[in-house]
């Protein structure tokens, strides 16, 4: 498949596909071998079919594959030096890595990948624009704050995949520990319902054609409350905004 496929998106696993003629990647890798072969099957693409996977930091539902996929398989791992550092401390294993540099452009077959810094409570996590033929793709989640560096590496992208993890109300009344809360709604955790609207509405423009609502929390918001907020905040109906899912494929951006 040509396009830009969430796999899967939330705390219990992530990974995202982009595939060209060419050139075919995961971001991520937070699902099972098994899960991620169904998944895979069901935009038509076999797993002996990917190139690389490239990480964007070392929490476990971002790399609970890698020691498949990338010790067992020997599927490369773009990562920089101190997620590789922290994926091997997890794994105890060493995958095949390929290091980038977070701030400096690389290209992996036919795709262009731009790593940028975000803030997050891992060792050196990064966010991606990917050109794809003439598109800009941008990826960004697990990010607490919408950093001006964030919003200007986001700006003019074709499609964005933006984290709405949350309505704060909904963490304040959720059962969880106040050290579960504190790190959620910190600058080190996740972005709420109104923080990805304004980010959102700081960017948008006439090239925009879809928005994927990321990484939303099972517990502490509601699909339908994501893309209200988010909409009003927007103020465009002609955009397509759409949920990526945790426990299925999402409906694909084809290029």
């Amino acid at each position: 498949m040509k396009g830009f496929c969430p796999l899967a998106s939330g705390s219990k696993g992530n990974c995202i596909y982009v595939g060209t003629g060419q050139t075919k990647i995961l971001i991520d890798a937070g699902l099972s071998l098994r899960a991620l072969k169904e998944r895979l099957d069901l935009i038509g693409v076999d797993i002996s079919e990917i190139d690389a996977i490239v990480l964007t930091h070392e929490h476990i539902d971002h790399i609970k594959g890698i020691e498949t996929l990338g010790c067992k398989l020997g599927i490369p791992i773009l990562a920089n030096s101190d997620t590789a550092r922290a994926v091997y401390e997890i794994l105890g294993q060493v995958p095949k890595f390929k290091i980038f540099s977070t701030g400096e452009a690389f290209e992996y077959g036919d795709i262009e990948l731009h790593p940028f810094s975000i803030q997050h409570d891992a060792v050196d996590p990064v966010a991606f624009t990917l050109h794809v033929g003439g598109l800009k793709l941008g990826v960004c989640a697990d990010l607490g704050f919408a950093t001006t560096l964030v919003k200007h590496q986001l700006a003019s992208c074709d499609m964005l995949y933006i984290e709405s993890n949350h309505q704060t109300s909904m963490v304040h009344a959720c059962s969880r520990p106040a050290s579960y809360k504190q790190r959620v709604l910190s600058r080190q955790g996740h972005l709420s319902n109104d923080q990805c609207g304004e980010l959102l509405a700081a960017i948008v423009h006439n090239k925009l054609q879809q928005v994927y609502l990321a990484h939303l929390s099972s517990e502490c918001n509601v699909p339908e409350v994501a893309l209200k907020v988010v909409s009003e905040a927007i103020g465009r109906n002609d955009l397509t905004l759409t949920i990526a899912h945790q426990e299925k494929v999402s409906v694909p951006f084809l290029f």
